[in-house]
């Protein structure tokens, strides 16, 4: 899309959002049915809860970490150095460095990977900055906007069945899945709590259907990065086997195989962008959408979107420190396990009820049977507001990256002394000591 083709679009001229989300809101571009506004906001959310908390300033670093980050995909030289990175992986199988290699990377090498991103607004003027940033950054991203279907819910002898059959007829969409990355199992992944779950045989079953050499542990570095696949588009997200996936993408199964190593390969283009200040990758999602069989990455993309961390050393143990929306996690956990606690008690009656959670924890704390949510320590949002900063500051480019690395590491540090501070180290350390 050439910048001659784009409209200016100032903010103030957007009217009411076509969708209003626990962090993001959508609006339609005037004239442009092909083009959809996205803004960010300072607001988080965890547990399912909605939006709970704000951090200062996270509204312009997702922003930008999403506008910079699509920008560098779009380019060749990207994938040059992602492809350097993989020949050069000692622990890599030769047969994985090889298929990799093939097919899409081919593609993104001579002309860079095709993203539903367009640009950024700029604040004042309302042009949209297609390369470098805009005169005055804003909250708001243009993207190209995709059809998206919904599986159509069956009855089935007393049950149901979800229709994918519309996405085999169709041949623009977003794909109903969601893809993860894994080049490390965390502590608290689904993956492994499924893993736990699972009886001898039923593990070694998993470990093949993920690719695994060797049984799962946390905090475990694996020798290849490995994928699975969730739905998108049914009341729950549910994990699907690849068979399963194929089936529901309503591509060929060489299409199919093409947006898998896309997920790889975008993966490892925002793991290297990490490692350069000192930050591990552990996993990201990433959905795509298909035109006539060209493939795009859609969706958000920030600090929300993967698990990033580094490691600290200290009273003897080795500690995760997190670069991501699991901070927030740990401090509700910590801070308010009560709170916590009651959200818990929630679901489960929710689920027990068919009674949406929302509304259960809403009554619930009304009637005083559980705690309200609390508000958190403007100290703990600072902290988070920093590293969101010093990473957008870094994806910027042209920085100095070992200052950004050092600053990045002392944040985390503070983190775990605003825990000690409050009697709550013991707590924070169950909770992320590496054994």
């Amino acid at each position: 899309m050439s910048q001659t083709s784009l409209p200016s679009v100032r903010p103030s001229e957007l009217g009411k959002p076509i969708y209003v989300g626990s962090v993001q809101h959508l609006y339609a571009v005037p004239g442009r049915d092909d083009l959809m506004v996205c803004e960010t906001t300072n607001a988080g959310s965890v547990f399912d809860v909605g939006s709970i908390f704000d951090i200062p300033g996270s509204d312009v670093a997702r922003a930008t970490f999403r506008h910079a980050l699509y920008t560098r995909m779009g380019k060749p030289e990207t994938w040059a150095k992602v492809r350097d990175a993989i020949v050069a992986d000692p622990d890599l199988p030769a047969y994985f460095k090889e298929d990799i290699q093939k097919g899409p990377l081919e593609t993104m090498l001579r002309e860079g990977a095709k993203t539903h991103h367009v640009g950024m607004l700029d604040g004042d003027t309302g042009v949209i900055a297609t390369e470098g940033m805009p005169a005055k950054p804003s909250t708001y991203n243009v993207v190209r906007r995709f059809p998206i279907m919904k599986p159509v819910q069956k009855t089935f002898l007393g049950t149901y069945v979800y229709d994918y059959a519309m996405f085999h007829q169709a041949g623009t969409y977003v794909i109903p899945l969601e893809s993860i990355v894994r080049f490390g199992i965390t502590g608290g992944s689904s993956v492994l709590k499924k893993y736990g779950s699972l009886t001898d045989s039923g593990k070694r079953a998993y470990e093949a259907e993920l690719g695994l050499t060797k049984p799962m542990q946390a905090w475990q570095f694996l020798e290849k990065p490995i994928f699975d696949l969730t739905s998108k588009h049914e009341p729950e997200d549910r994990n699907v086997s690849k068979q399963e996936a194929l089936l529901m993408s309503g591509l060929e199964a060489e299409a199919f195989v093409s947006v898998i190593k896309m997920t790889i390969l975008g993966a490892w283009a925002v793991r290297q962008l990490l490692d350069e200040i000192g930050l591990l990758l552990w996993d990201i999602k990433w959905e795509f959408a298909v035109d006539n069989g060209d493939f795009y990455y859609v969706d958000t993309i920030d600090t929300d979107s993967f698990r990033a961390t580094s490691f600290l050393e200290t009273d003897g143990k080795k500690l995760v420190l997190h670069y991501n929306k699991q901070a927030m996690r740990d401090y509700y956990k910590i801070v308010h396990a009560d709170w916590f606690n009651g959200v818990n008690e929630a679901k489960k009656e929710a689920n027990k009820s068919g009674v949406p959670f929302k509304q259960v924890l809403k009554e619930g704390q009304a009637a005083g049977k559980w705690p309200n949510t609390p508000v958190v320590d403007p100290e703990f949002l600072g902290l988070q507001a920093k590293k969101m900063d010093l990473i957008r500051q870094h994806v910027l480019g042209g920085g100095d990256t070992a200052k950004v690395k050092a600053a990045l590491k002392d944040v985390g540090v503070a983190e775990v002394e605003f825990y000690r501070a409050r009697g709550l180290f013991d707590e924070y350390a169950k909770a992320n000591a590496v054994a």
